[in-house]
């Protein structure tokens, strides 16, 4: 009754294809935003902010980035983690070795910087797909991590390949504490998530959602496929890669290359398994569903293990929540394919119609 469309008429095309068409869906999106970086801030405690809040952020990026590649291009991957590791490394080295770069260029030029990695690894993917391009791709995974463990440049000659973050400063404000590193982190996902949003629904999204859906006749009808697959390859890589220099500058604040393994690429994977594949808004649900369920369970299995009085240790919680993990990515591929965001849709497509029947 409250949720429909009925009065808003569109008297032009830019009005007819904006991001919220409806009303009530742009006003919610300004009180979300408005309770992100005015309402949290007040309210947030650093807990929340170090331990919850700022990895949500930068792990919604890395499934968005990963999304745009696998959701709407149809290319899989298993190196996510490889290119954010390339961009940890390269901001790091970015502010290391040019005095006085600004730090949002050094967050672009490590974004930059992975899209490079991510072309390479992404020219196999002109000539094979599926699963033979999911293992092509596990070699960039390795091959990254092993390059940042056996040349010390990279670590600026470091033995064990560890790496301290640099103190960021933007604009001669410090961001050092975690209340700063959280509204940073919030602007640049907010930013970065707009442009995604809008990028899919141009002509170069519509190219990509036509590469995954049938690469045959996309070429048929004249998209270039060889600069389309790359292009996906490049802007998903350049979204890790800019995730990964958050993880290690704002999250974080050391890391090494093992830090960036092949179980970090599947935890990225089954974020946007759960969250939804081909939506913008189920890399986020995915990332808040992954990195939310442990606290819960971690909160929830002891207590119920005293109750109970059963001998539940911190590895057997560790098991359980690897077993919830596996059951709930096989609920989703069988009941919902389209996970999270596609439950999300169906209830607000039900508000629409409510009181009417369905």
């Amino acid at each position: 009754m409250f949720y429909r469309e009925a009065g808003q008429f569109k008297t032009d095309y830019v009005a007819d294809s904006q991001i919220f068409p409806i009303r009530q869906d742009r006003i919610g999106f300004a009180v979300l935003l408005a309770l992100a970086f005015v309402g949290v801030p007040l309210i947030g405690s650093e807990y929340w902010f170090s331990a919850i809040l700022i990895p949500f952020l930068i792990f919604s990026l890395a499934a968005l980035g990963l999304n745009i590649l696998t959701g709407y291009a149809g290319q899989l991957s298993l190196g996510t983690a490889a290119f954010m590791a390339v961009g940890a490394y390269a901001a790091y080295n970015f502010q290391l070795r040019i005095d006085g770069l600004p730090v949002l260029l050094t967050f672009v030029l490590a974004g930059l910087s992975a899209a490079v990695v991510g072309v390479a690894f992404g020219l196999p993917s002109l000539r094979i797909k599926g699963f033979y391009l999911a293992v092509a791709t596990l070699a960039a995974q390795f091959f990254v991590v092993w390059a940042l463990t056996k040349f010390p440049w990279f670590s600026n000659n470091s033995s064990s390949g560890v790496i301290t973050a640099q103190q960021l400063d933007l604009f001669g404000l410090p961001i050092d504490t975690p209340m700063r590193k959280y509204l940073f982190v919030l602007a640049i996902v907010t930013v970065l998530a707009l442009v995604a949003k809008n990028l899919v629904r141009s002509s170069t999204g519509r190219a990509w959602m036509s590469v995954r859906d049938m690469d045959v006749a996309a070429e048929v009808i004249g998209i270039p496929l060889m600069r389309t697959k790359l292009l996906a390859f490049a802007v998903s890589s350049f979204y890790c890669g800019v995730a990964g220099a958050l993880y290690a500058f704002c999250y974080l604040g050391s890391v090494e290359p093992d830090g960036f393994s092949l179980d970090l690429s599947f935890r990225v994977l089954f974020m946007i398994i759960i969250g939804g594949v081909g939506s913008i808004l189920g890399s986020f649900l995915g990332a808040a569903f992954i990195l939310l369920l442990p606290i819960l369970l971690d909160n929830m299995l002891p207590p119920l293990a005293a109750l109970l009085h059963l001998p539940f240790t911190n590895a057997t919680v560790s098991h359980i929540q690897m077993m919830v993990f596996g059951g709930l990515i096989i609920f989703f591929l069988i009941v919902e394919p389209h996970g999270l965001a596609r439950l999300w849709q169906i209830g607000k497509e039900k508000l629409r119609l409510w009181p009417f029947p369905h």
